[in-house]
């Protein structure tokens, strides 16, 4: 199973970072090799620190607690949201509104706007309306929908953060930080540790290895909450039973050349009775015209008539 991780990752592109010219110092310990110009990652501090979020995930999805994702950079928000709705929790793909943890209250409050604009809209209600209010609470309803439908689930607290590139989400580290809430990222070669309690050092710019990493993150959760394998692995099983059915087309590939021996010879066999069958037919083909009787009196009835002459 870690070799399969290791060549997904490397397959990902998981291991590739910034320019030698953009990197954090702190990051020197995650840090494999440069070429190029551009910063190599160690691929055995990846695992190391997936494996280490995977496991606190699981415990934490197994106590029933929240876990929200946050990632608003264009590369990782629509990977967030199909992720985070996989495996069931809250998260933040769009904007991260200042104080969505430190001002929860108030954003519960808006979340009931929200509810409160889509019972609106659904209803005939809104035709009452003028048209220019109409278009404002329809303006006013996308705009909310957009920032606040991924935490409308989230009716309490989370017990941790998990973040895409925490220079990009410094608020959402920065408000998980003052909560004393867990911290979870994925970091690149220009990101610093220290902010986040488990770091996870890859390419956070990649839409393959965020997609990765997060998919890894969204089964252990799936894993804490049912108990059971997240139902993606055994869309792996097709792939071992190729692969143990290889060895078998191999062994039988094997054999061939000791079959193919047999056939040959067998197939040999009437070639080589065909020469023999052949004097026979020409024998037999010979015999009529040695029989043909007036082929041969031609020639004694000529030298008949010509004794009677």
């Amino acid at each position: 199973m870690a070799e399969n991780l290791v060549k997904d990752l490397i397959t990902a592109g998981v291991h590739f970072g910034h320019r030698t010219s953009r990197w954090n110092p702190k990051m020197a310990p995650y840090i494999y090799a440069k070429k190029n110009q551009i910063h190599v990652l160690d691929i055995r501090e990846t695992v190391r620190g997936l494996l280490r979020a995977k496991k606190y995930l699981k415990r934490v999805a197994e106590g029933g607690s929240l876990i929200l994702f946050a990632g608003t950079k264009r590369q990782a928000s629509g990977i967030i949201e199909r992720e985070a709705s996989r495996c069931g929790m809250p998260f933040v793909s769009e904007r991260w509104l200042g104080g969505t943890l430190t001002n929860f209250r108030t954003i519960r409050n808006r979340l009931g706007r929200l509810e409160e604009l889509e019972a609106l809209r659904a209803s005939d209600e809104i035709n009452q309306y003028s048209k220019k209010m109409q278009s404002s609470l329809n303006r006013e309803f996308r705009k909310m929908y957009r920032n606040l439908n991924g935490i409308r689930t989230m009716n309490r607290m989370p017990e941790c953060v998990v973040v895409v590139d925490p220079n990009k989400e410094k608020n959402a580290i920065r408000e998980a930080k003052a909560l004393g809430l867990a911290t979870i990222a994925l970091i690149d070669t220009d990101c610093d540790p220290d902010s986040v309690d488990l770091p996870i050092p890859g390419n956070d710019d990649g839409l393959r290895s965020i997609e990765l990493i997060f998919k890894h993150l969204a089964d252990a959760i799936i894993e804490g909450k049912t108990g059971t394998a997240p139902p993606a692995e055994p869309v792996e099983a097709p792939a071992a039973e190729t692969a143990t059915a290889a060895p078998v087309e191999t062994a039988l590939a094997k054999e061939a050349p000791a079959e193919a021996p047999a056939e040959e010879a067998v197939a040999a066999a009437p070639a080589e009775e065909v020469p023999a069958e052949a004097p026979a037919e020409e024998a037999a083909a010979e015999t009529p015209a040695a029989d043909e009787a007036p082929a041969e009196d031609t020639p004694s009835e000529e030298s008949l008539t010509g004794n009677d002459d």
